[in-house]
């Protein structure tokens, strides 16, 4: 799917390049990945074209901007500020209310209003449609003359193999645009990942460091040996039961301390996805959690995306955020298809 004019894109909170990689895939040209977190230059460098530059978002000069979109036709600015205050996931977000990285929103459409870069992008939880920062961007760029359009993407829809809902945005000053249906074929955690070599708890594969498993307790192995490919902590003896479950609160967690199942999409990748404790995040049949390199395969990553320099310490906790504050790759590739395509249609009024 090419057109006449390249896309050329900055991708503000960039993370691995989950979102750059996608968009690259479909034919966009991503200059600049932005993003504060440094452990992020790597992925993002050794795998795209782009350049790493580490900032916050939220104190960025727009002439940082403007200088990657001098002498280019059709500039995108694209971004996914941090979700956790919206993400059905973070208790602590719901129990704290507003939240400062709600904010980031606003200096996302500031940097908007300021560079009007022909294309815009977002994409987040689909909680934060219903909430008044978001009917601002909107606004905002209703009034500054873009043409917009928002839908919530089911990532199962566009063959990730992953239960993940997005709330996907689209603007353009070309002209009207469109976030259309898909349904592709179900993708499984069979067709992601089962041709990775098994590996142990607590190991890791030799030819990838990143295809490694955290370590289990001897407990923790007891109950995943029990543990069926889509049950729940029920299926265990009465002895391995966790106090916490056996209370009427903890009847409501059926998911934690699960297996995932062959020939389904996968629960969502969190950041704590490396943790067979932290929801349906066992292997199907290996006695192990899902190791990381499966994790970012399920997020939609190439199986030799690297995530980590040569010879550099893999630390679960750090890229387990990375991978699970993901944007996936066949998202990316959505959207970048959807923008390729919009400008290709009015190739003839670009000359």
């Amino acid at each position: 799917m090419n057109c006449e004019h390249q896309i050329i894109a900055v991708d503000l909170f960039c993370g691995v390049g989950g979102l750059t990689h996608g968009l690259t895939r479909a034919g966009v040209q991503v200059r600049i990945g932005v993003d504060l977190d440094p452990a992020c230059r790597f992925p993002l460098e050794a795998n795209n074209s782009a350049k790493f530059i580490e900032a916050d978002v939220a104190e960025l000069d727009p002439s940082e901007i403007a200088s990657v979109f001098e002498a280019s036709e059709i500039s995108l600015l694209a971004g996914c500020a941090p979700c956790q205050p919206f993400s059905s996931y973070s208790q602590s977000a719901r129990r704290n209310g507003p939240h400062d990285d709600w904010e980031l929103l606003s200096s996302f459409s500031e940097l908007v209003l300021a560079v009007r870069p022909t294309l815009v992008t977002m994409e987040n939880v689909p909680p934060l449609q219903k909430q008044q920062i978001f009917r601002d961007f909107v606004s905002a760029l209703d009034e500054a003359g873009y043409f917009v359009d928002f839908a919530v993407v089911d990532g199962r829809n566009i063959g990730l193999p992953q239960q993940r809902q997005r709330l996907v945005l689209v603007a353009s000053l070309l002209g009207p645009i469109t976030i259309p249906e898909s349904a592709k074929p179900p993708v499984t955690v069979r067709d992601a990942i089962s041709d990775l070599p098994p590996i142990e708890a607590g190991t890791a594969d030799l030819n990838d460091p990143l295809h490694a498993s955290a370590s289990l307790s001897e407990l923790n192995l007891e109950r995943i040996r029990h543990s069926k490919p889509g049950g729940t902590w029920r299926d265990w003896p009465e002895e391995i039961v966790a106090a916490c479950h056996k209370r009427s609160t903890g009847s409501t967690y059926p998911s934690v301390y699960g297996r995932m199942e062959w020939d389904k999409p996968s629960p969502t990748m969190t950041t704590q996805c490396y943790g067979f404790g932290n929801g349906r995040f066992g292997h199907p049949e290996q006695d192990r959690a899902i190791s990381l390199r499966e994790a970012a395969m399920l997020q939609s990553f190439p199986k030799d995306y690297d995530l980590v320099a040569p010879g550099a310490t893999i630390n679960f906790n750090v890229l387990g955020r990375m991978i699970g504050n993901a944007v996936p790759v066949l998202l990316g590739e959505f959207i970048g298809e959807i923008l390729v395509e919009h400008v290709r249609t009015h190739d003839d009024k670009l000359g």
